[in-house]
């Protein structure tokens, strides 16, 4: 998952996306200071070990 936070003066907004592609387009045309950042859940099944 991949995250643009955005601050204004008022409030802080957040906008969530699948991919980074459809993330950086977005990211592009949004005005304003902001962040782009991606999402990693360690919990995520293809984060653990394999058995040995």
């Amino acid at each position: 998952m991949w995250v643009i936070t955005v601050h204004t003066k008022d409030q802080t907004t957040m906008y969530e996306f699948e991919t980074e592609k459809e993330a950086r387009e977005a990211f592009k045309e949004i005005k304003g200071c902001k962040i782009l950042s991606e999402v990693i859940y360690f919990n995520d099944p293809c984060f653990e070990l394999a058995a040995v």
